[in-house]
Formats: C-alpha cells, sequence, structure tokens
C-alpha cells in the first residue's frame, strides 16, 4: 500500500509512480522519461524537491507545448553559451522559445555573424550537448543579480534587472554559463539531441528602432534527427512559398519601403483584383448575415481618441499631428466611429442586437523590427465589426460570430483551427473593469458558444485584456502552420466611456454590451497568409487571371484575340497573350504565373470553334467548345456564398 506521505506523479505515459517530500521529482521517475512539471499550473524544474504541500505533478513531454517550449528555451541557452565561448566579448540580450523553436540577441559592437561563424557556433552547441551540463537554478537577491551581471559586462541584463520589482530573482547555471532567467528548464544540455541554426538577422534590442541593434540567432532542436530533417524540409518549402517573394513575382503587390516608408503595401493590378472579390465577398456575407454596412473618416480630432483612452494607452502607435491648433489621429481602430453612429439616437431594446460591419482602413507605428511582409504593416484594412446587444442576447451573437466565421474560412480552403480564450486574473480584480459578475457572466457566454459549435478550447488565464475576455482562433495552413486571424473581444471599457446605452421594456437605460470582432483580422495579413498556404496559387474564383489565352502562332491571333474578348465579355476573368515567343514558353510561364487554365488556339481550333485546355498541374484536359469552357470556368469560379 502507496504511503499517503507520497505525491503522487503522473508521466506522460499515463503511468503513475510517487514520490517521497524532499526528494526531486527526476530521481522518482524513469530516465528521461520527460522533460519539465507541472504542478497545481505552474511549471517546474524535474530538478525541483518535492513539497509536502503538493498533491499532483504532471510530467509532460516533447508532445506537449509546454515540453517544446521548455526544450526549445534550453536550446536558446546553449546557443548563448556557445556564443560566448566563442565571442567572450559578445553582449547577451534575450533568448526565448518561440512557436517554432527559439533565438537568442547578441551585441558584438556592430559585429555581424558571418557564415563560417554560425557553422563554428553550430559545432560548439554540440559540443555543449555532448558535455551534458547539469543546469541548475539559482535564486538570489535581485542586488546580488546586477552586482555579478555588472561584474560580467552583461549590461543588457543589469538594465532587464534594474526594471524589475522583485526582491528575489532566478539565475539558471550549465557549466561556466549563467543567465537571467524564470525558467523553466531541462535537466542538462545532453537531453537536446538534434539542434540546427536556422536564420540569422538584425533586431533593435527591446524592438526600438532608437536602441543597438543585436545580432538575433534563430535555431530549433528535436529529441531526434529523423524529426529535425523532417521540419528542415518543412521550412525549404514554407522558403518556397514566402508570399514576400512570390508576391513581387506574381505581381500583385510590392512594399518599397524605401521610398514610401516601412510597412506601406503597394497593390498591384492584380493583386487589387483578388483584393476586391475578397472585399466583394466579404461584403456581401456580411449582408446576408445581418450586418449593416457603415463607412467612417480615415482621422478625427484628438478629442475623441482621448475619450476612449487610446491616446492614454497607445500613444506611442498612433500617428497624432497638429493642424490650426488642434491635435489630429490618423486611427489606428474604427471602434469610436462605430460607436458614434450607435449614439447617433436612441436605441431600443428591440432594436438590438445591431451589428456594424466596416472594411476600415486604419494605421499603427509597429516598430521597424516587428514588420514582415505583409504580415505586419504599418497601414491596413480591416475586416472590422462591431455588435451592440442585451446581455442575454450576448452568448447567441457569439455563436453567430462563429458560426460566420467558419463559412468564410472554409470558403477559402481553411478548415482546421485552434482556439484559445483568455480571461480574467480573479485574484486581482483591481487591474481589470468591471464587476466580477460581470466578468463570469461575459466569460461563461464564451465558454459556452464555444460548447455549443462543439470547439475544445484553451483557457489562457490572466491573458485577458482590462477591459474585457476573448476568444482567438488560430487558422492552421498546408503546412501545418498556425496563424492568428480570428478575434472576438469582449469589451466593458467603451460603453462605459461613452455612455453606451438602450431604453429596456421597463422604459431604463441600461448598458449595452459590445463585442469587437475580425475574423480574417486583416486584409493584408490574411492576403499573404492565402498567397503562402496556396503557393500562390489562389482559388479560382479569388484567381486575378482565371485564363491565359495562348494563340499557337501569330497566323491564329485573330481568333484567338475572338476567344478573349468572348471570354471577358462572360465575366470570365482573361488575359491574352499575343507575345512573339513559342508556344512551348507560352505554357510555361503560365504556369509560372500560377495561371489556373490555358486556352490554347491553332489551325485546328479556329476551324472547329474549339479551344483546347490546360489545367494548371493537371494537363492537357482536351477541346471543349469555347461556350462550354466558359460555362465550366463561370460553375467553378463562383462566389462561394
Amino acid at each position: 500500500m502507496v504511503s499517503t506521505a507520497k505525491v503522487r506523479i503522473k508521466l506522460p505515459s499515463g503511468e503513475e509512480v510517487y514520490g517521497e517530500p524532499g526528494t526531486r521529482i527526476i530521481d522518482n521517475m524513469p530516465r528521461r522519461a520527460g522533460l519539465v512539471a507541472r504542478v497545481g499550473g505552474r511549471l517546474v524544474d524535474l530538478t525541483s524537491t518535492i513539497r509536502e504541500d503538493w498533491s499532483l505533478v504532471e510530467v509532460l513531454d516533447f508532445d506537449s507545448e509546454e515540453g517544446r517550449q521548455t526544450y526549445w528555451h534550453t536550446s536558446s541557452h546553449i546557443l548563448a553559451q556557445a556564443v560566448k565561448r566563442l565571442f567572450p566579448h559578445a553582449k547577451l540580450g534575450i533568448g526565448p522559445p518561440i512557436e517554432n523553436g527559439f533565438y537568442y540577441d547578441f551585441d558584438l559592437g556592430g559585429y555581424a555573424f558571418t557564415q563560417e561563424d554560425l557553422e563554428r557556433i553550430e559545432e560548439e552547441m554540440y559540443k555543449i550537448i555532448g558535455e551534458d551540463l547539469p543546469i541548475e537554478r539559482l535564486e538570489v537577491s535581485r542586488e546580488e543579480a546586477i552586482k555579478k551581471f555588472k561584474e560580467m559586462g552583461e549590461t543588457y541584463k543589469v538594465e532587464l534587472l534594474e526594471e524589475m520589482s522583485d526582491e528575489v530573482v532566478s539565475l539558471y547555471k550549465q557549466g561556466e554559463f549563467v543567465d537571467l532567467c524564470r525558467g523553466p528548464h531541462l535537466p542538462s544540455t545532453g537531453y537536446v539531441r538534434a539542434i540546427k541554426i536556422t536564420n540569422v538577422s538584425s533586431a533593435y534590442w527591446r524592438g526600438d528602432e532608437r536602441n543597438p541593434a543585436m545580432q538575433r540567432i534563430y535555431g530549433i532542436s528535436f529529441p531526434a534527427q529523423e524529426m529535425l530533417r523532417k521540419h528542415l524540409a518543412l521550412l525549404e518549402e514554407a522558403k518556397r512559398r514566402d508570399h514576400r517573394v512570390l508576391g513581387p513575382k506574381l505581381d500583385l503587390f510590392s512594399i518599397p519601403s524605401e521610398v514610401i516608408g516601412p510597412g506601406l503595401v503597394l497593390w498591384h493590378p492584380k493583386g487589387a483584383l483578388a483584393r476586391k472579390i475578397i472585399e466583394d465577398f466579404l461584403r456581401e456575407i456580411h449582408l446576408r448575415n445581418g450586418y449593416q454596412l457603415v463607412y467612417t473618416p480615415h482621422i478625427a480630432w484628438g478629442s475623441l481618441w482621448e475619450t476612449s483612452g487610446h491616446l492614454s494607452y497607445y500613444r506611442d502607435m498612433m500617428y497624432v499631428f497638429e493642424k490650426e491648433g488642434v491635435q489630429h489621429v490618423v486611427k489606428p481602430m474604427n471602434c469610436p466611429f462605430h460607436i458614434l453612429i450607435y449614439k447617433s439616437r436612441s436605441r431600443s431594446y428591440r432594436e438590438l442586437p445591431i451589428r456594424y460591419f466596416e472594411l476600415g482602413t486604419v494605421y499603427r507605428y509597429e516598430r521597424s523590427g516587428t514588420l514582415h511582409g505583409l504580415l505586419r504593416v504599418r497601414g491596413f484594412t480591416q475586416d472590422d465589426a462591431h455588435i451592440f446587444c442585451r446581455r442575454d442576447q450576448l452568448e447567441d451573437e457569439i455563436v453567430g460570430v462563429i458560426t460566420l466565421m467558419e463559412e468564410i474560412l472554409s470558403a477559402f480552403g481553411f478548415e482546421e483551427y485552434e482556439v484559445e480564450l483568455s480571461t480574467w486574473d480573479p485574484e486581482h480584480p483591481e487591474d481589470y473593469m468591471g464587476s466580477p459578475e460581470v466578468w463570469e457572466h461575459a466569460q461563461n457566454a464564451l465558454a459556452k458558444a464555444l460548447e455549443r459549435k462543439g470547439y475544445e478550447y484553451k483557457v489562457m488565464p490572466g491573458e485577458a485584456a482590462f477591459y474585457g475576455p476573448k476568444i482567438d482562433v488560430k487558422l492552421v495552413d498546408s503546412l501545418g502552420r498556425k496563424w492568428q486571424c480570428t478575434t472576438i473581444q469582449v469589451d466593458f471599457n467603451l460603453p462605459e466611456k461613452f455612455d453606451v446605452t438602450y431604453v429596456d421594456r421597463d422604459g431604463k437605460e441600461k448598458r449595452a454590451v459590445m463585442v469587437h470582432r475580425a475574423l480574417l483580422g486583416s486584409l493584408e495579413r490574411f492576403f499573404g497568409i492565402l498567397v503562402e498556404h496556396y503557393a500562390g496559387e489562389l482559388p479560382l474564383w479569388v484567381a486575378p487571371v482565371q485564363v491565359r489565352v495562348v494563340p499557337v502562332s501569330d497566323k491564329n491571333l485573330p481568333y484567338a484575340k475572338a476567344v478573349y474578348e468572348k471570354l471577358v465579355s462572360l465575366g470570365i476573368r482573361a488575359e491574352l497573350d499575343d507575345s512573339p515567343t513559342t508556344l512551348s514558353y507560352k505554357i510555361r510561364q503560365s504556369e509560372v504565373d500560377r495561371v489556373p487554365y490555358i486556352a490554347v488556339v491553332g489551325r485546328k481550333e479556329e476551324k472547329t470553334g474549339t479551344v483546347s485546355i490546360r489545367r494548371r498541374r493537371k494537363g492537357d484536359l482536351g477541346k471543349m467548345s469555347v461556350d462550354e469552357f466558359a460555362k465550366m470556368i463561370l460553375e467553378q469560379s463562383k462566389m462561394p456564398i
């Protein structure tokens, strides 16, 4: 019979063992059976000492998100240790785990790592792994840590420490290497089996271009070489699909930062046409789902943003200017305008819910170091909507938003999602607006809506904004990558600041519930994701060019032109290739340009009034009459509403 004094330890396999208080977790389990442990919702090192007040220790492996993050966090320390061995003068920045791997920032006084340097660093990392250095957690006073890192010349660590309020901080030590870190970490460096440097770039300290530029090394690691090999193959495929390469190559868009400034997009005719098709689809589907279209200005007086609170909280990311002695702001979001439309007259409970939808272009000063193609820009258009409803309507409205999200994302070929529910921290109600009762009602409405739709979701305690809980949805693309797109946010703040009310059935004014929601997120970001998801080969209904008409020779050009004009007259997005090149070159170029259909016309086709059809990736589909071909294209390219 197991002693009641022992603490239950649940292994990743499901097997359970028991450990005596005062012993280490790792000493009570099979060797390398896990990477990190969770106790009462908190992650701890496997080398932690078991306490009497613990009831359950959950051991996690690489199959868990927490296990992977711990694995990659330790890998970042291995990287930093290797760099310090080879470049002792390097100053350490930060080195967190990220969604797929890790990075570490280094200040080398203006020196940039070469490819030869990276190869040496990687070789040194494997040496550190081979040394199987025990990783030890040290808890010291903040003053002692500041003194230690000053002696080490680690000015960035000192800066971080001086901003902390904790009296006691944690350091992690492996061999000669010591780093400021909250942890947790693996038991030893030998737990990492396969590691690879994947990239190096420049990054400003803390993402601020006013700070020193640092060298950021990215890496990835796995428990097996085969896992690393598969991941590297995935990275190569992702590089082939990179929207920053495909966008200009396919003449969809460009971002001439050196001319117009960073983070601003020029949409070329083909990209603009694809965007228009997406916008038309969004407007139509929202109208069919009870939304009302609105348009709002791009600038407003600063006083509006003072009322909303944005100037107080987000001024650094807003474009503020003065005209005729009056402060103006280029809008960073659309919500205050939608509120003013709602408040333009008194509202009755019978009118609710009211749903306003706008493809609203906003501008935010994202730091230069964070900008990334279409995925992170300074000027972007949101598929933005705000719902004003009664408390008893909230759950049904959230269900409606999720259903609409599914319909929209599935139209673009996305069917797999990961969902998170960000909630408040009830231990610190002073950090949030609204009463506990209001928070519980809103959180329950979001949770019940997700459950009604059959979604599994991850609760993120303490991750809610101060003004309300939210649902975040990540879509999964063709390479298995996760992209944050949909956000559904309940807001207690703005209805208070703008006094957003309705007259209830008892004749009294009640506070309206407000929901912010964007389903694609922004058109720019979503378009970048879409390009990468399809490797530039957009769905037929979105493709800016659906058919390219290709004459075999100049003799067939008049017939080719007639076919082209017929297709265009029927609403098909067609091009005519009348270039003086060979047929094989024209077909090859159409494939490179990701044109879905090629209509080849020569002497035989002209005689029979047909076209020879080639489908990208599928090859020759045979001959069809022009009418049959047009009918097929129109059928296949219907807007999915």
